[in-house]
């Protein structure tokens, strides 16, 4: 083409989209901005998958800066089912697949969290404008957009300094089209349906609508687009989960082993409702003048209803059976796990129902004039505003189960019963109400931004031109949540007997029978290992008829109270936007300002082109905040005299606080290209950047508590006392830096045929400020006027770190490599990438200790950090959180007549997914040097990874006729199953296996 392309960020929907975008079922008009006075882009007419791997080799190999690009072959049609779908086929992109931030327990068929090159500080655009959720982070849930209304994506990681700021690991850009983007009226729509294998249910068909057309008149030529999409999806995913590995000296003489606790099952349906709608506008008067308007807005709707069982057991009283087998290092593989001197293993058969919505609105404005040749100026306004609001209800009855059996040999758990505990299990009798558990969240987030641009355009063999701006937002961010968040309220547990009650809500009870129901499990793991027993679970009815079922199973615990004679509290709903702890008010307001230099040597042996560049930006931060202490009712017994620490007397305290802070960022950039010949060219691009904290993050609550270590002496009526505890956590932290990250990358690109490219990256990034918890104090006097000191933890920017890698990428139509291919083999094609990423996390100041015995708020911080096992020992070395060491894809392709087709691998390693995941109790303290030498008394907390995961998905599709294309598609045709693994000194233990089988789609699209 000989035409060098500007892709500026600042104008993706007037520039990007132009290059991109599919043309009447047949083709995309290939057509950027140029350069004034440039000869006219050729237009590249292709179909197909081809036609969009072409269109977005094309971006790549133009830009400025170093980007990788997806594009959609028609309308509504990116290659996957949604928006983080197609993120994972770009080159260096992972994806999470939990089905939110900080949920290790429900997998996410579609995936969610964004990781570019290791680090989950992805910034988020629509058309080169902000964009996000209302989830108290910055970033887009990508799952929440739908995609057939994205004309493609793009994933930007080097930033030019006319780049908003907010990017460390990348940015992701979502384009949609314009009507000046079609030379006339077009029409393009959609209808598919999908069915899913394991739940065996067919979803309620999805579709989308595309018109668009553009008019000439007196007053200047004239667009107008309207695309509509609306999706459903009915999914179910099925779970086994082993709770942790305990070290066993009382089960084999003279040696150590290591038994579970327990084991369990899950399995949930899940019902998304994804809808959006787009529209934009678009005025031309001439060259000189042109102006847009643009509205988007999604919606996402979500309904689950989960059944789990959730085994608990005091670890030393269960015990397994004579014919247990270990392997070499005495971990138990196959054996039944029995509890002869106990009550059973307490089974709770929760059932749980949740439902969130969420939406985004994005409303824009952009004019564009050209007073001259040489200037150009633009104006930008922008409205956001982003909501969501969610309700999770959960009810559980208890069995208490004599034993359980658990083969471990094979590829999923293998959990079974003889005949006897079967019947046990299928008993009313041996049921009884156990607890409630109740949450809900709601949040809105708005921002206005605005922002004016310049472009001086030089008349100079270097100098090409000068770009300034300056850039102001004012968004403010209201999140509130249930106090307590999760309010877990028991309606009768064994702890209970003999204290408060005198024996437990049996559904055998003719109170408290009805309103649970044998549940069965069909299908289970699609018949690849035994489904759970037949078993009584609550209704779902009861989940959803919230607060009144609750407070009638409730009323259950307040009879046996009265029938034992003891004074219960009644059950109280949690609260809901009255308690400073559940609200999360935060303001930001930031004012950017840019300059950069487009420059190029032609004449070079080997032309050089790039930008220069420098952005300043100004935060300010509002918070409200919190602080908050209650004295822990009869912390001294009434009568008794304390032996050793006086127990200080704290009166309650609670204190309103306003936070603000200010910072300025300086952000230099630089973006080198070197054109070898035609077809290879060398990247070389430093940059630094900076991502803020989450809102989430900012939260200025702190709550403190108080406790002590003691013996009590009935005898005596002496209280003696080892220690006083005073310690506290802190929600957020409003004084929170970006983190920040000098990056430098170096690429080189080869390209040979319009869709034959291979490229290498090689990229590093040195992190500043990473995001940890920490400890502070706190002073508060006593009721003697004396201060004491509260111990908090809190987030703060306490390490540094760095990833680094190298990323490979690689595409070929095979008739590229010989034009003498028979027929029909001319058709195929590959595509591959892998990427290898290494990370380090340095403590500012560290923490790490040997054992976690210790006493002291400094070994519960090392537990948060380093992790503890269920020897007392801890773990180092972490790397930093959702960070995969390789990912892959590899695709097939297909593309010949009427026939396009694709078989699609991806695929990544283990990444750490919580440093800080399963925990519990009674954990033995194996510290020679602990005062507690031998005991079972340490809190323990494991490190959870995501095992290696890879995922086969395929289309076909056949073009009917010049207007009408009809396709079938699969995903995760093989039924993988998505693995969590536990971190243990005794190896890599397997903590959950969860199966969402394949889906199968059928689809047509329509295009004139």
């Amino acid at each position: 083409m000989g035409i060098k392309v500007q892709l500026r960020k600042t104008a993706i929907a007037a520039g990007v989209a132009q290059v991109a975008m599919l043309a009447s079922g047949a083709a995309w008009a290939q057509q950027a901005g140029a350069e004034p006075g440039a000869p006219a882009a050729a237009v590249v007419t292709v179909t197909g998958q081809r036609a969009a791997l072409n269109s977005a080799q094309k971006i790549k190999q133009q830009s400025d800066e170093i980007v990788d690009s997806i594009v959609a072959e028609d309308i509504g049609k990116l290659p996957d089912k949604s928006v983080t779908e197609v993120l994972q086929r770009v080159v260096g992109v992972t994806i999470d697949r939990m089905l939110a931030k900080g949920d290790d327990e429900h997998f996410s068929v579609e995936g969610s969290g964004v990781s570019i090159r290791g680090l989950n500080y992805v910034r988020s655009e629509l058309n080169g404008r902000d964009s996000f959720s209302a989830n108290g982070g910055r970033a887009l849930n990508f799952e929440d957009v739908p995609p057939e209304l994205m004309a493609g994506v793009d994933v930007y990681k080097s930033p030019s300094a006319e780049q908003i700021e907010g990017a460390v690991g990348g940015l992701v850009n979502l384009r949609t089209a314009m009507p000046f983007d079609f030379k006339g009226f077009k029409f393009g729509a959609s209808l598919d349906t999908t069915y899913s294998e394991l739940r065996k249910d067919r979803d309620t068909p999805s579709g989308s609508v595309l018109v668009s057309h553009r008019w000439k008149t007196g007053l200047g030529e004239f667009g107008a687009l309207i695309d509509v999409a609306s999706s459903n999806s009915k999914v179910r995913t099925d779970g086994f989960q082993v709770d942790a590995y305990f070290p066993r000296d009382d089960v084999k003489p003279g040696s150590r082993v290591w038994v579970p606790k327990a084991a369990q099952w899950r399995t949930m349906t899940y019902d998304r409702e994804r809808d959006g709608i787009y529209g934009a506008l678009q005025w031309k008067l001439n060259n000189e003048l042109k102006s847009s308007l643009t509205y988007f807005k999604s919606k996402y709707k979500i309904h689950w209803d989960e059944n789990a069982v959730f085994a608990s057991a005091e670890p030393y009283r269960v015990k397994p059976s004579a014919d247990t087998m270990y392997d070499a290092n005495g971990v138990m593989l196959v054996g039944t796990l029995e509890t002869p001197n106990s009550t059973g293993i307490n089974f709770g058969n929760d059932t749980r129902s949740a439902d969130r919505e969420s939406s985004t609105t994005d409303l824009a404005w952009n004019a564009e004039w050209r007073p001259s040749q040489a200037w150009t100026l633009s104006a930008d306004v922008q409205r956001i505003r982003a909501r969501t609001a969610a309700f999770d209800s959960l009810i559980a009855t208890g069995i208490l189960v004599p034993k359980e059996r658990l083969d471990l040999t094979r590829g999923v758990p293998h959990i079974t019963f003889d005949d006897a505990d079967r019947a046990f299990l299928v008993d009313p009798k041996n049921y009884f109400w156990d607890f409630t558990m109740e949450h809900r969240d709601a949040s809105v987030a708005n921002e206005t931004a605005w922002r004016t641009d310049a472009k001086y355009t030089f008349d100079h063999p270097v100098l090409r031109d000068l770009r300034f701006g300056v850039r102001m937002t004012d968004r403010d961010s209201l999140n509130t949540n249930s106090n307590p968040s999760y309010n877990w309220a028991a309606v009768s547990e064994p702890w209970m007997l003999g204290s408060q009650i005198g024996q437990l809500a049996s559904l055998g009870d003719p109170r408290f029978a009805g309103g649970a129901s044998l549940r069965t499990f069909p299908n289970y793991f699609n018949g690849d290992a035994p489904a759970p027993p037949p078993m009584l679970f609550p209704d779902v009815a009861l989940t959803t008829g919230y607060p009144g079922s609750y407070a009638k199973l409730h009323s259950y615990h307040e009879i046996l109270c009265a029938e034992f004679g003891s004074t219960c509290q009644p059950w109280k709903p949690a609260e809901w936007g009255t308690n400073p702890a559940g609200i999360n008010r935060q303001e930001e307001k930031t004012k950017a300002l840019y300059t950069q230099l487009r420059f190029g040597w032609d004449d070079l042996p080997y032309p050089v082109d790039g930008n220069v560049g420098v952005r300043y930006v100004r935060t300010n931060m509002k918070a409200a905040g919190y602080v908050t202490f209650t004295p822990p009712a009869n912390l001294v017994p009434p009568g008794y005299t304390v032996i050793g620490p006086a127990v200080p007397q704290i009166p309650a305290y609670a204190e309103a606080r306003d936070y603000e802070r200010s910072y300025g960022n300086v952000l230099p950039s630089l973006n080198l290209r070197m054109k070898v010949n035609d077809k290879l060219q060398l990247r070389l691009a430093f940059s630094k950047g900076i991502s803020r904290p989450d809102f989430s993050q900012l939260q200025g609550y702190t709550s403190l508590s108080q406790s002590i270590t003691a013996s009590p002496d009935a005898a005596t009526q002496q209280l003696v006392v080892s220690s006083n505890n005073l310690t506290g956590t802190a929600s957020g932290n409003p004084y929170l830096k970006p983190v920040s990250s000098k990056q430098l990358d170096l690429t080189a690109e080869y390209y040979w045929s319009q869709v034959g490219s291979f490229t290498v990256a090689l990229f590093n990034k040195d992190l500043k400020d990473i995001i940890i918890k920490q400890l502070s104090t706190f002073t508060v006097s006593d009721t003697s006027g004396n201060p004491q000191e509260f111990v908090v933890d809190s987030p703060v920017n306490g390490a540094k770190g760095r990833a680094r890698g190298i990323e490979l990428a690689y595409q070929q139509y095979f008739d590229q490599l010989s034009d003498k291919l028979p027929g029909w083999l001319s058709g195929f094609g590959v595509q591959a990438n892998f990427t290898y990423v290494d990370s380090e996390k340095d403590l500012y100041n560290p923490v790490y200790q040997e054992y976690c015995s210790g006493g002291s708020t400094q070994s519960n911080l090392n537990m948060a950090l380093n992790g503890c096992d269920t020897d007392g020992r801890t773990f180092g070395n972490l790397p930093l959180e959702g960070l995969s060491k390789r990912a892959a894809n590899l695709a097939f392709m297909y593309d010949k007549g009427p026939w396009s087709a694709r078989v699609a691998y991806a695929w990544r390693s283990k990444s750490l997914l919580t440093a800080s995941g399963t925990r519990g109790g009674e954990a033995l303290d194996t510290n020679p040097a602990s005062p507690t030498f031998g005991q079972r008394n340490l809190n323990w907390s494991l490190p959870v990874w995501t095992d290696q995961y890879g995922q086969v998905d395929a289309s076909l599709f056949y073009k009917i006729n010049e207007h009408m294309t009809f396709g079938l598609e699969g995903t995760n045709l093989t039924d993988a199953i998505f693995r969590q693994v536990m971190q243990q000194h005794i190896g890599m233990k397997g903590r959950a296996w969860f199966a969402s089988g394949p889906r199968y789609s059928a689809k047509l699209r329509v295009n004139f």
